[in-house]
Formats: structure tokens, C-alpha cells, sequence
């Protein structure tokens, strides 16, 4: 049975592995026994968190940089895996979060947010998703978002890219699982990271958020552990295009 969440002997790619929830998935996944490739637009070469982590695992870990706000700098990603070997796992993390009411909401916000969290985890997923076709196997997993259910407030250009995500998760699980290439996304609830720590701070915004948890309480990163082993592992062989919500119970308030 152990050996359905085994991860012994694969190549786990993290974007957004700096900090945060892809820190906490590369852990898991490092710990499931994966070696792991962290990408990050400031990702330290050497010395990071995500490193002394990974290696702390007994895993391999390969420090690469990434602007996913520039699409030019994805290709270039994509040129330099191919001195790494094979990806088996592929996690689309990298994310970035603009509020503005939509109102006033400018093109460049809406562009760039746009581009992190949709257009660049696209071009991504289209290289990796190729190899892993060309071998028969592969897991991809897209982080998604609680506003890929919900319209949430004063972020217009999240709400769509993380809305499309969960389509795109489902439109490549439609073409691909017939080929052995597994893709689905988690949907974190509201987790505490840099992105919430303007909801956080409220005390408006933080009251009526944790009063609708029935956890009662923000999500860590580690909550995201389990949920991602489960989607990288054979256990989840059977398991495609799914949009697994990991949120206290958000949704089913």
C-alpha cells in the first residue's frame, strides 16, 4: 500500500518553489522521495529555503530562475530543462495577485496577472506535456484557487486566470489521460502567505473570513502536503481533471 504515495526515482519540477505553498509542495514532495527542480524568478542558486529542505529529504535539488511574467524568459526555461533530463512531475505554482476594484482596475495589472498565472503556465505545460506524452506517463498539477468557483473581490484579473485554470486543467486532462498523463489542480482555501497578508491584517476582512472556515482557522502551506503527494503519486493513476479544493470547508458552507 505504502507504495501508492511513492515517489522514489522521479523528477518534480515546482514553480514559485521560493516561499509559501510551492515551498511547502516541494517539501512534500521531496519527502514522498522525488527529486526536485525549484524555479522561481529569485530563486538564491544556491543556499535557499527550498534547497536546504529538499536535501534535508535525501533528495537532489536544482536551483533555476524564471520571470513567468515574461513569456520570452519561459522559453528559456524550457530550453534549459532539457539539460536536466525528464520531468515526471510538473506543479504550476507560480502565481501573482493585483487588487484594484475593476473599475479602476488597469490593463497592466490585468496583463501581468494574466500572463503569471495563465499564459506562461500554458507554454510551460505544452513543452513538459509533450515529453511526458512521448513517454507514456506524467503528473501535472495546476494551483488553482478557491476564485475558480467564486468571483471574489477587487481581483478581477485572478479571478479569470485562476477560473481558466481549472478549465485548462480539464481541457488537458480530456486530451491526455488516454496517454498515461495525469493532469488536475488543487484549489487552496485561504491559506496564510504573502498573498492573503492584506486580508489578514483587516480585522473586517479577517473576521468574516475565518467566521466562514469551519476549521476555523487560515490554512498553513503544509495543508497543501498531503493533497499534492496524493496527485504526484500512482495513487491518483485513475484521477483526472479534477479540482481538488484543500480549504477548511469553504465550499461546503
Amino acid at each position: 500500500m505504502s507504495g501508492l504515495f511513492d515517489l522514489t526515482g522521479r523528477r518534480a519540477l515546482v514553480t514559485g518553489a521560493r516561499r509559501g505553498i510551492g515551498l511547502a509542495m516541494a517539501e512534500a514532495l521531496a519527502g514522498a522521495g522525488a527529486d526536485v527542480i525549484g524555479v522561481s524568478a529569485q530563486l538564491e542558486p544556491t543556499g535557499s529555503e527550498v534547497e536546504r529542505r529538499v536535501r534535508a529529504a535525501g533528495r537532489d535539488f536544482t536551483a533555476l530562475r524564471a520571470d513567468f511574467a515574461d513569456r520570452a524568459s519561459v522559453h528559456r526555461l524550457v530550453g534549459e530543462l532539457d539539460r536536466h533530463g525528464p520531468v515526471d512531475i510538473l506543479v504550476n505554482n507560480a502565481g501573482t495577485i493585483a487588487r484594484a476594484p475593476a473599475a479602476e482596475h488597469p490593463d497592466e495589472l490585468w496583463d501581468q496577472v494574466l500572463e503569471v498565472n495563465l499564459r506562461s503556465q500554458f507554454v510551460l505545460t505544452r513543452a513538459i506535456g509533450k515529453t511526458m506524452l512521448e513517454r507514456g506517463r506524467g503528473k501535472i498539477i495546476f494551483t488553482a484557487s478557491l476564485l475558480s468557483f467564486q468571483g471574489g473581490i477587487n481581483v478581477p484579473g485572478y479571478t479569470a486566470a485562476k477560473s481558466a485554470v481549472a478549465g485548462l486543467a480539464k481541457a488537458l486532462a480530456n486530451e491526455w489521460a488516454a496517454h498515461g498523463v495525469n493532469v488536475n489542480a488543487i484549489a487552496p482555501g485561504y491559506i496564510a502567505t504573502d498573498n492573503t497578508r492584506a486580508l489578514r491584517d483587516d480585522p473586517v476582512r479577517n473576521r468574516s473570513i475565518l467566521d466562514r472556515i469551519p476549521a476555523g482557522r487560515w490554512g498553513r502551506p503544509d495543508d497543501l502536503a498531503g493533497a499534492t503527494v496524493f496527485l504526484a503519486a500512482p495513487a491518483s493513476d485513475y484521477v483526472n481533471g479534477v479540482v481538488l479544493p484543500v480549504d477548511g470547508g469553504w465550499l461546503g458552507r
